[in-house]
């Protein structure tokens, strides 16, 4: 049968596009059967999941079913490629960018109400004057307590575009009515730099939490400023660091390495080598270097240890890290989830892998830190197992080990105290630092012009701050038992007073008193 020529162009770019298809599709070494065969793998889920959509007879959320089979797939891989769900990405990239768009508060729900533990220094709220304390009850109208206090409806609410404005009204007590503040959202820090300060006239102190996009601008800015004021000796704090971005850990060693140092090796699946090195004069070439690390030290912590060690500069002190020598690429799913994949190895200078097995599942790769304290790593250096065809040595002679973590030159034992577990739940738990907000909200007044220094130096936590702590936190009525732990209570106490007051430069500075580790830096130093 013809076809009338008016249709004929239709019909020849019908035939056209699926010529292009089909060639696109071809093959030429492949068999006609498999040139017109889909991928029955792929094909198989897809028609599981659609056939559960249409035929199962009860209403099924295929999208969680989508995500159970992601992260079934992730698991048969290694045990940090992981699905990153839609609700879960956006706080993630903040995290990873230190930053996010907003007005600068951190902030409890207290009776039902936006109640401000401080303003973020430089942060909107702060420039305009909010402070902490301060109620916020309106944003744009909108009501944020009673109700509607749920603390995730509110941080989206006080998040938003940058440059967005958003108009608060906020309760201030001793204020007759409520105060009126226009403020334009703006690009606000996640600090990564807990602390930057000096020990003593030539030792100085800097705590990394995390390796974010704006982690190597903060450490440098510490660092200066430490260099500037005398320094020659320096304590860099990477414990409970559990990593992040392998570029800011390159940027940071850089610093401390002489130009061409060779800082960091990685392979992918092809065994193609990608070798970083330090490209410029570092801030910190020449003076000593103490590097803290401890179990919970992984991935771009450990390329900053790994590489200082191998490089025979600076001193590892603590216990045996985490031992996460994989990197990981995001990739987008195009629904707002994500998947961070592995895609290479990572090694030490040296050439060693500190990656740990991993080949027995994940439910042993993540119970490392209870065989760990099972064998007594924790406590004894000479119960660190090595593996002797794992050995390596740095161009100095000191012998380094690879097959998991990076173990110290000098071991320092877990403090005994933190494995009471009352201690640690009181510590963890919140209650200390609600407490303390509270606490301010009724004798604020009584701190009104104190100057940080001050405060650190004459400031003492007494027992019947301890008592009205224990009491707040209905531990005296428990079987808990927290005699003999006052002096460490009243320790927190007094830092977490400072953190809520001053930030948490001075927070790590209250803590840090006789903590293990840098007194035996500073006995290093002292023996010298």
């Amino acid at each position: 049968m013809g076809y009338p020529k008016k249709y004929l162009p239709l019909l020849l770019s019908i035939a056209l596009a699926i010529g292009v298809f089909i060639g696109g599709k071809l093959n030429f070494g492949d068999t006609t059967e498999k040139i017109f065969a889909t991928n029955s793998k792929k094909d198989k889920l897809n028609r599981l999941i659609d056939y559960i959509d249409y035929e199962y007879v009860d209403k099924v959320n295929t999208d969680s079913i989508v995500d159970v089979t992601v992260n079934g797939i992730l698991k048969n891989l290694d045990p940090h490629s992981v699905y990153i769900p839609q609700s879960d990405y956006e706080s993630l990239a903040d995290d990873m960018r230190g930053e996010f768009m907003g007005i600068g508060v951190s902030f409890y729900i207290y009776n039902d109400t936006v109640s401000v533990i401080s303003a973020i220094e430089g942060g909107p709220a702060s420039i305009a004057g909010i402070r902490g304390g301060d109620r916020i009850l309106y944003a744009n109208d909108k009501a944020l307590f009673g109700e509607n206090s749920e603390r995730d409806t509110i941080t989206k609410t006080l998040k938003g575009p940058l440059n967005s404005k958003v108009n608060l009204k906020v309760l201030r007590k001793g204020e007759p009515k409520l105060l009126d503040f226009k403020l334009t959202r703006k690009a606000v820090p996640l600090i990564s730099i807990d602390a930057s300060y000096k020990i003593n006239k030539t030792i100085g102190y800097i705590k990394v939490n995390r390796f974010s996009e704006t982690t190597f601008d903060e450490f440098k800015d510490g660092l200066e400023d430490l260099v500037n004021q005398g320094i020659t000796t320096l304590i860099l704090d990477l414990r409970n660091n559990p990593g992040g971005y392998v570029f800011a850990a390159e940027k940071m060693t850089d610093e401390f390495l002489k130009r061409g140092s060779l800082i960091l090796i990685t392979k992918n699946k092809s065994g193609t080598e990608q070798k970083t090195v330090a490209r410029r004069k570092g801030l910190f070439e020449k003076g000593e270097i103490y590097i803290l690390v401890n179990e919970n030290s992984a991935s771009a912590s450990e390329i900053v240890a790994g590489a200082l060690q191998d490089n025979d500069r600076g001193v590892i002190v603590g216990r045996r890290t985490y031992g996460k020598g994989l990197v990981q690429r995001e990739m987008s799913l195009g629904d707002g989830s994500a998947v961070r994949l592995t895609v290479a190895r990572y090694y030490t200078p040296t050439g060693r892998s500190i990656q740990r097995p991993y080949a027995n599942g994940d439910k042993s790769y993540f119970k490392d830190y209870q065989e760990r304290y099972k064998h007594g790593e924790l406590l004894s250096a000479d119960s660190i197992t090595v593996n002797d065809s794992l050995r390596f040595v740095t161009p100095k002679g000191k012998v380094v080990y690879g097959g998991g973590g990076i173990i110290p030159d000098i071991f320092v034992a877990k403090d005994t105290s933190e494995e009471n577990e009352t201690l640690n739940y009181v510590l963890r738990s919140g209650f200390l630092s609600y407490f303390i907000f509270e606490h301010l909200d009724k004798n604020r007044n009584e701190f009104e012009g104190v100057k940080a220094q001050d405060f650190l130096k004459n400031y003492q936590a007494n027992n019947k701050i301890v008592d009205e702590f224990l009491e707040y936190s209905r531990l005296n009525e428990t079987s808990l038992n927290m005699k003999g732990y006052e002096e460490v209570l009243k320790k927190y106490i007094k830092a977490t007073l400072a953190q809520q007051l001053f930030g948490s430069n001075y927070f790590e500075q209250i803590i840090n008193t006789n903590d293990p580790m840098i007194n035996k830096v500073l006995d290093l130093e002292s023996n010298k």
